[in-house]
């Protein structure tokens, strides 16, 4: 059995999807006017790992995610650098797509804005028609939110806060309704546009959203999922469009939200300019760490951005990896004693850690808990993988499941000399029987050979000097 936390009714819930085992999920894309950052990408790994289990776990998953490719923003920075504001989204989609690769994000497909035009006009209209939206002259078509009691059920919230300055609350002094939000732009002369029955324009930011996914789904479907901050207004303003337009309820089943991730307690956001990008980050780090990094927090709770958490995630991918090249190293061993006892228990250990790992998933995607589980069987295994008889083959299956759903553990891992590996486990079992005296002495012996070490909480991490 399969739960989720649903933002909507604010409760854990079974995992039922509306047609037997076919999933159809929906996750907001970027605004592609710069590159992604690091705290974009959370939500973006957190969603490629939600799609890749359901699929594991024998679902039909139809994951798409929209690309918002036009916008005042990539207006603006399109003008600041004397480009064509469709141009300049064209080359930071292809960058987007880059980055997402690179990170090995490719369980969406993308569905840029642009692309459907056509389903935006035909939502709008029924609107119009419908008594929801109602025309301001030389700016464009609203919703009027008196037409929807609704409103706020997915937030709590009705109208805009003070902390929405980032959130593109539309303003204008004509509107009926403080809350009320653009559905069709008028366009200024200098600006893209579409000739339209409703006049020569641009999509409003929120009904594109709902025009692609009745275009794909329909107008209720399974999964909607996106980071906190699009909770409200965003995701409100998806409710009351495809609710009113369809009268269909609810338009989605299951709302996720991923947390923010958190730079010296600010939410990182470009507006703030707190940001990493994920295209330095991965000339920093490889695409292992970094999605290791984006899972180690529960997905429900901040994850704080440092250097510190970043090398932590660099030495479990390490030991991860160690762990698989020792597996692999040898051919089975033969079945036999140690201390005339069968070592029965391990093959029990492992099967007791998948249990755990797809249980760990199975609650609400907690991927902390199913890290924990595979460093369990870590350590239990590592110390006997030279003397005693263990189910390697058994493992290695498992870890390449694991890596399938996570994509952790990195092909190649960096060649560590014999002599330095030898002294580096030397000094780990120093350690642990707590003589730091001579695990100090080693260090300086590693050092002098041209590694420098570094103690995480996964264990010792190595690198050349």
């Amino acid at each position: 059995m399969i739960t989720l936390y649903n933002t909507l009714t604010k409760t854990k819930e079974r995992l039922i999807p509306r047609q037997d085992k076919k999933i159809q999920m929906f996750v907001c894309g970027p605004t592609v006017y710069d590159h992604i950052h690091i705290g974009n990408a959370r939500t973006f790994v957190f969603f490629d790992v939600v799609a890749k289990y359901l699929r594991s776990q024998g679902y039909e998953v139809d994951y798409i995610q929209n690309i918002t490719d036009i916008d005042d923003k990539i207006i603006q920075r399109a003008k600041e650098n004397n480009r064509e504001a469709l141009d300049w989204a064209k080359e930071y989609f292809n960058k987007f797509q880059e980055d997402m690769k690179a990170l090995e994000v490719d369980a969406p497909r993308y569905i840029p804005a642009t692309e459907h035009i056509e389903q935006v006009i035909k939502q709008v209209k029924t609107l119009i028609n419908k008594g929801h939206a109602y025309l301001i002259e030389n700016d464009g078509y609203y919703f009027d939110l008196s037409t929807f009691k609704d409103y706020g059920k997915l937030s709590g919230r009705k109208s805009a806060m003070a902390d929405d300055a980032v959130t593109r609350i539309d303003e204008n002094s004509k509107k009926k309704n403080k809350g009320d939000f653009c559905l069709w732009k008028f366009s200024k002369p200098d600006e893209p546009s579409w000739d339209t029955e409703l006049g020569k324009g641009r999509p409003g930011w929120h009904i594109e959203d709902t025009a692609i996914t009745e275009h794909y789904f329909g107008p209720q479907y399974d999964i909607h999922g996106g980071g906190q901050d699009l909770i409200f207004p965003h995701h409100e303003a998806e409710i009351t469009q495809q609710e009113s337009a369809s009268g269909r309820k609810p338009f989605v089943k299951y709302w996720i939200h991923v947390a923010f991730l958190v730079n010296k307690e600010q939410k990182m956001s470009k507006s703030l300019g707190n940001f990493e990008t994920v295209n330095e980050l991965l000339k920093k780090y490889p695409k292992e760490v970094l999605r290791f990094y984006l899972l180690s927090g529960y997905y429900r709770q901040p994850l704080e951005f440092s250097e510190t958490i970043l090398k932590q995630s660099q030495a479990a991918v390490h030991r991860i990896a160690e762990f698989t090249q020792k597996l692999q190293l040898e051919v089975e061993p033969p079945v036999k004693t140690v201390d005339n006892l069968e070592v029965e228990p391990l093959i029990g250990a492992v099967g007791e850690t998948k249990k755990q790992f797809f249980e760990a998933l199975a609650n609400d995607f907690n991927t902390p808990e199913a890290f924990a589980s595979l460093f369990e069987l870590i350590r239990k295994v590592n110390p006997l993988l030279s003397t005693s008889p263990v189910n390697k083959s058994e493992i290695i299956d498992f870890l390449k499941k694991v890596n399938e759903i996570l994509g952790i553990i990195p092909s190649e891992q960096q060649k560590i000399p014999t002599e330095v590996q030898e002294l580096l486990d030397k000094r780990e079992k120093l350690r642990q029987d707590k003589n730091y005296d001579e695990s100090d002495k080693i260090r300086l012996e590693i050092e002098k050979l041209g590694f420098q070490i570094e103690d995480t909480m996964y264990g010792p991490l190595i690198v050349k000097k």
